[in-house]
């Protein structure tokens, strides 16, 4: 099975949509970023370090406001990014890895490991954990990824916490209210 994203263009007008959307809160100055980059088939996370790193820096997070933690392989992304999260210091931690087909099915189980722990590590801590793991059948794919024709993910995923930490001002956080209203009857 081959999953794809939608085209950016469709090709049905769809018309205006009636409701309140979002705006896009304004970056703060003092904003930090960590990353968390597995040392695991390292000329590819290296591409994508770069390539997030750019983006970041594109959207005007200065450079001694992006720190990088490297991790031996994707299996410890997930505890390296809860740690920083964990410090309060960042706004938003990226992931970096690219898990590999090999001759068994232990590229699943990692990927399934990693993509829960990231996620786990993103709501307790409440800021945006970014998944931007290659899970590729071949080296191939990987190199495609990270900078040949399938583009960069490391830019994709810097611009989804970017995109994200645009939005969560706007979100109230899932606890407020609780105490005034009280449980459900």
């Amino acid at each position: 099975m081959t999953y794809q994203k939608v085209p950016e263009t469709p090709t049905d007008d769809v018309g205006p949509l009636e409701c309140h959307t979002f705006e896009e809160a304004p970056l703060a100055a003092s904003t930090r970023v960590g990353l968390v980059v597995s040392r695991f088939n390292e000329p590819v996370t290296r591409r994508l370090l770069a390539a997030a790193v750019a983006t970041l820096r594109g959207a005007s997070i200065a450079a001694d406001a992006i720190d990088v933690a490297w991790v031996p392989g994707s299996f410890e992304l997930p505890l390296a990014a809860d740690r920083l999260a964990a410090t309060g210091r960042y706004a938003a931690v990226i992931c970096l890895g690219a898990i590999i087909k090999g001759e068994t099915t232990h590229d699943r189980h990692l990927a399934t490991a990693v993509a829960t722990g990231i996620e786990q590590a993103a709501r307790q801590w409440g800021i945006p954990i970014t998944f931007g793991v290659l899970t590729c059948e071949t080296p191939e794919q990987a190199t495609a990824r990270a900078g040949g024709l399938q583009g960069n993910k490391g830019v994709e995923a810097a611009e989804a916490t970017l995109a994200m930490l645009r939005l969560l001002p706007h979100l109230v956080p899932a606890t407020a209210g609780l105490a005034s209203t009280g449980p459900a009857a």
